[in-house]
């Protein structure tokens, strides 16, 4: 009977995310169109800013406004416990989770210096810790006391799985509501390189070795157990690489699961959402294995100092906009780029153009 009403459960969150899957739409062309002649009107040399110009005109047509308002933004970090630390494959243990997440909700974490200095939010969300944690500014949304050790079992149930998602899905929409423009993914779990690369691993079909890093600092021993176990739990329960949602639940985490919904959500939901690092862009790589028309809706900020967080990138047809060696996790290289987004939304809303200084304009060169 639990078999069946789980079995019913999972067909009706799966029939509710085709649903709103169904409402992605193409970027909005017309405003793109709009950005673009903007930036071509001001007073500075055409295409200048790069990356920058293309990703305000992104914004727009994700909004479907070429009109930019990035000034209410966040940072969302995803909490949740991974039962494969139980095969030391971590520098630290589980209970950490735990008493960063506390850290998160009274800002003293490096996210929250970095987000005051941006002028953002930090909203920690307790999607999977494996204790109760009852402490103002942190939302709990938890699915279950951690995942499964991957190793034995599948780290989730399809159900427990797509309930994640859908947790991140309404996380967006709820922003939305509350007049957030611009969001930033991030995590707080111990482990989760090591289900990232497992995630990596049966995506890009790529060696184990070849996506797998040292994490949070082990040892080059270390480092290869954390191979060795991630090997040993794919060749155990042989994840579909056609089936995003069997990866996930076999090899992945609640708190990537809940990240896969936040991507989810910006397109269905037209909100701009910023990849963090490595774990960050193993979710945006399932979400796009879900439903390609996410892609175009996926904004990338630094290419981590992870082994697999560049080809990550390179699938998913993106550029990051930074390079600083990072691999904190918890949002801080998406939000590192705020600032630089917060200038170039500046310059495309209030510089002079080329009509008010009665000046010539550049011309396209071939």
């Amino acid at each position: 009977v639990t078999i069946q009403r789980n079995l019913s459960k999972g067909i009706a969150f799966m029939n509710q995310l085709q649903v709103q899957l169904e409402q992605i739409q193409p970027l909005h062309q017309p405003s793109m169109d709009m950005a673009v002649r903007r930036w071509n009107s001001i007073a500075k040399p055409l295409n200048s800013l790069g990356l920058l110009e293309k990703t305000i005109t992104q914004i727009a047509g994700i909004t479907e406004n070429h009109h930019i308002d990035i000034s209410k933004r966040c940072a969302v970090i995803l909490c949740a416990d991974n039962g494969v630390v139980a095969e030391g494959i971590s520098q630290v243990g589980s209970e950490i989770t735990a008493l960063v997440a506390q850290s998160l909700a009274v800002s003293q974490t490096s996210v929250t210096v970095m987000a005051k200095a941006a002028k953002a939010d930090v909203i920690p969300v307790d999607i999977g810790i494996a204790a109760d944690i009852s402490v103002k500014g942190l939302r709990s949304k938890k699915i279950a006391y951690g995942t499964q050790n991957m190793l034995h079992t599948p780290a989730m149930t399809k159900e427990q799985t797509l309930q994640a998602i859908q947790v991140g899905i309404d996380l967006v929409a709820a922003l939305k509501q509350e007049g957030y423009r611009l969001i930033a993914t991030g995590e707080m779990g111990i482990g989760n390189t090591t289900t990232s690369s497992a995630i990596a691993s049966v995506l890009l079909k790529s060696p184990v070795e070849k996506v797998t890093g040292k994490g949070a600092g082990l040892s080059s021993d270390g480092l290869r157990h954390k191979i060795d176990v991630i090997a040993q739990t794919i060749k155990k329960h042989n994840p579909n690489c056609n089936d995003p949602i069997d990866v996930l639940s076999k090899v992945g985490g609640l708190d990537i699961a809940g990240m896969t919904g936040l991507f989810l959500g910006g397109a269905i939901h037209r909100v701009p959402v910023v990849i963090d690092g490595f774990v960050s862009g193993a979710a945006a790589l399932l979400a796009v294995n879900i439903c390609p028309k996410v892609q175009p809706y996926l904004i990338p900020s630094h290419v981590s100092k992870e082994p697999a967080a560049a080809m990550i990138l390179e699938a998913l047809r993106l550029k990051p906009l930074i390079n600083c060696e990072l691999c904190l996790g918890e949002g801080t290289g998406a939000v590192a780029v705020f600032p630089l987004l917060e200038m170039a939304a500046d310059i495309y809303q209030t510089m002079s153009t080329f009509e008010q200084f009665d000046m010539e304009p550049y011309q396209p060169l071939t």
